[in-house]
């Protein structure tokens, strides 16, 4: 197998997504905004609930774990 199949790409890595604080249920990302001096936020909206939760990118993945 070549290198190029062996390795993806960060964007087609699977993201675990973070529990709505309000009703438990699994959040959807809905959003990606670029940060001006630090990292991504990512905006999350519960489909159950519809409470919209704002986090960096890296405190994202940190939550879901």
């Amino acid at each position: 197998m070549s290198e190029a199949y062996a390795r993806l790409e960060p964007t087609l890595i699977p993201m675990l997504r973070p529990l709505c604080p309000a009703c438990q249920g699994r959040m959807m990302l809905t959003c990606i905004e670029p940060g001006c001096d630090g990292p991504d936020l990512r905006i999350f909206e519960c489909s159950k609930c519809g409470h919209i939760y704002k986090a960096p990118a890296e405190d994202a993945i940190i939550l879901a774990r």
